[in-house]
């Protein structure tokens, strides 16, 4: 990997990092894809635990969050670092919190367009597709291991 496609992940905190986490999601989630803002804010991210990507240059560049029910959401990575393992590395980090917290499963809304990403780190889908924030997306799970 090249110096300028190196990021690292670290867990985050929404008091103290919470500006740079919406940055991200409000580029990807209200901008790029329309999702109204009050949809995109609800009131869950004191609550859930938090990671962030950031670029070997300091810019944050990907999020995800642990609902403290064991459900991960707000999966955003800024469009230029798609494709570059950066929703691989939040995922797996993300998994890793849910293990460390005593989680059985793991369970997310996955956009459908995202289905074949979220196959390759084990997660199946559950029911039939659904939209959300005006978005297709499925249910899915995969059960942790200890």
């Amino acid at each position: 990997m090249a110096d300028q496609d190196a990021f690292a992940v670290r867990r985050a905190e929404w008091t103290a990092d919470g500006a740079l986490l919406a940055e991200i999601r409000r580029a990807v989630f209200v901008i790029e894809q329309q999702v109204p803002e009050a949809e995109e804010w609800d009131g869950m991210d004191v609550a859930s635990g938090h990671v962030i990507a950031i670029s070997s240059g300091g810019v944050a560049l990907g999020t995800g969050r642990l609902l403290p029910d064991g459900r991960i959401g707000r999966m955003a990575v800024l469009k230029p670092w798609r494709g570059r393992g950066v929703g691989s590395a939040l995922l797996r980090a993300l998994i890793a919190m849910a293990r460390e917290q005593g989680h059985a499963q793991t369970r997310l809304h996955a956009q459908t367009h995202a289905l074949d990403f979220y196959r390759k780190h084990g997660y199946a889908p559950l029911g039939e597709e659904f939209i959300e924030a005006g978005i297709p997306h499925y249910e899915m799970r995969l059960t942790l291991t200890r």
